[in-house]
């Protein structure tokens, strides 16, 4: 029987995948993409599309290869076995200390991605809905549900059991990972319910749910599914955003929008002098930003980086993992800068970042002033961009 082709809802456009916008493109890019940008802003009036006026040289040009996925994208840049690298910590918890190397990580995805598959069905195109704070695990499940050729939607743990049905419906979810917390918001569909850990340690959920902890125990990582059968034109994540009008819509983005944020992301870190950084992830990682940096981008970065996780931004826990964990570059937001500006009264040890990012929100000239004037030894940056561009 011929497996359905699966439909997806009418979602808000993703940005083009070549070139992305404001990226640092190949002159070969520029001609693909047609149009003559504007010497000064980099705006192309023919494609409507602003262009970075900066050059790649060949070594960081966007992947050409069609069927390229972000998954393989993301495991094909982890330390291979043979490399002393793979015993590098990839992740912390940043409550418990508990760590993960990128070879167990490798691990994790391949034996996950094989249980997704071989043990709960889930084929090329079925959409899988992730519900949970931070955690370590949050990048093994993004990676082995990209693994198995599925999509991924992600959710705020924040909203509430109807927003959460509403998204499952509107998505077509087959499977909702959810943490145990959770649970409970979904109980009112008929979507499948794998917990992100066993619910005997943590006293939620319904007896008897399985968890990802005890698929990636019991799965065999030489089982986990080939290359997926997708590319860079096909569908890799619905992520829900409000942040162009009205309620919340699923914007569909491709594996080449993911693929497309990873390779500048693996560019700016070679050109900041991050390699190896020590990043706090405090951002949820069911929002793009997040997303891009620490749930896929970051583990395709030479150095290899490490990543301390917290579950929540909360600024003293902030600081003292900073301390702890000897943390170097902190991507962040307007608040947080805020946050940081007012801690440096209470003497709060910054003396080992080295650089620290804003997103999502406008900073402020006053904002950055101040901060630059209390950390003068700190790189500030600040970015933007939409979930609609990757």
């Amino acid at each position: 029987m011929e497996t359905p082709t699966p439909t997806y809802p009418t979602l808000s456009p993703s940005a083009p995948i070549l070139p992305l916008p404001l990226m640092a493109t190949t002159q070969e890019e520029d001609d693909a993409a047609g149009g003559t940008p504007d010497k000064k802003s980099g705006y192309c009036e023919d494609t409507g599309v602003y262009r970075s006026l900066h050059r790649l040289g060949p070594r960081h040009r966007f992947p050409a290869d069609p069927g390229l996925d972000a998954a393989s994208f993301v495991l094909s840049h982890l330390p291979k076995y043979s490399d002393h690298a793979h015993t590098k910590v990839a992740l912390v918890d940043s409550v418990t200390g508990t760590s993960v190397t990128y070879a167990q990580l490798r691990r994790s995805v391949r034996a996950l991605a094989a249980a997704l598959h071989h043990a709960l069905g889930l084929r090329t195109g079925d959409v899988v809905l992730l519900l949970s704070p931070n955690s370590v695990l949050y990048p093994v499940i993004c990676l082995a549900v990209l693994s198995a050729g599925c999509v991924l939607t992600t959710a705020n743990p924040l909203n509430t059991a109807a927003e959460v049905v509403k998204q499952a419906t509107d998505s077509g979810a087959k499977l909702a990972v959810v943490a145990p917390a959770e649970a409970h918001k979904l109980a009112s569909t008929t979507v499948p319910v794998l917990l992100t850990v066993r619910q005997e340690e943590h006293g939620h959920g319904d007896a008897g749910l399985l968890s990802v902890e005890e698929l990636i125990e019991g799965g065999d990582p030489l089982l986990a599914p080939g290359k997926a059968a997708c590319g860079q034109s096909d569908p890799a994540a619905i992520l829900y955003s409000s942040g162009t009008t009205g309620v919340s819509k699923g914007v569909v983005l491709t594996h080449g929008n993911l693929v497309g944020v990873m390779t500048l992301l693996r560019w700016s870190v070679e050109v900041t002098g991050s390699r190896g950084d020590v990043f706090l992830a405090f951002l949820p990682m069911f929002h793009v930003y997040g997303l891009a940096f620490f749930a896929l981008g970051l583990f395709c970065c030479a150095g290899p980086p490490t990543v301390v996780v917290m579950p929540r931004f909360d600024l003293r826990a902030a600081l003292d993992a900073v301390v702890l964990h000897g943390v170097t570059n902190i991507p962040a937001v307007p608040p947080v800068i805020l946050g940081l500006v007012k801690a440096a009264a209470a003497g709060c040890d910054l003396s080992r970042v080295r650089r620290v990012g804003t997103g999502a929100a406008p900073m402020g000239t006053g904002l950055g002033r101040a901060f630059r004037e209390r950390y003068p030894w700190v790189e500030l940056r600040e970015g933007y961009g939409l979930t609609e561009s990757g």
